[in-house]
């Protein structure tokens, strides 16, 4: 049996409604697309017009006021085009610093607190 989906996932998702800045290159200009999901492992990023999977991302979450929240680097690890799905990417994070990690981890047991009522 090949796992698929969610029986793949190592981490916890849950759900984000956050813009992200990213680029394919360093010569490339930044993309803005929302962020559907995060887990410890990668994000679902929205998009009508995903790379190949194994694309490299440099990603950046900034808040409104400019301060840098999260900042690294991905490879598309699926992409979702046709049918009744969500077009976009799953990004699997690659390099992030430790602080990023850190946000990540809080964003999520934030996020999971909330989904589960707490």
């Amino acid at each position: 049996m090949i796992a698929t989906g969610a029986d793949r996932r190592t981490s916890v998702r849950v759900p984000l409604n956050l813009l992200v800045q990213y680029r394919y290159d360093a010569s490339d200009d930044l993309l803005c697309e929302y962020a559907l999901d995060i887990s410890e492992g990668g994000i679902f990023i929205r998009s009508d017009a995903p790379r190949e999977s194994g694309s490299m991302v440099y990603l950046q979450f900034v808040l409104k006021n400019g301060i840098r929240l999260i900042e690294g680097l991905g490879r598309v690890a699926h992409i979702s085009r046709f049918g009744s799905r969500i077009r976009g990417m799953g990004v699997q994070f690659v390099n992030l610093d430790d602080e990023s990690k850190a946000t990540i981890g809080l964003l999520i047991a934030s996020r999971s607190d909330t989904k589960n009522g707490k």
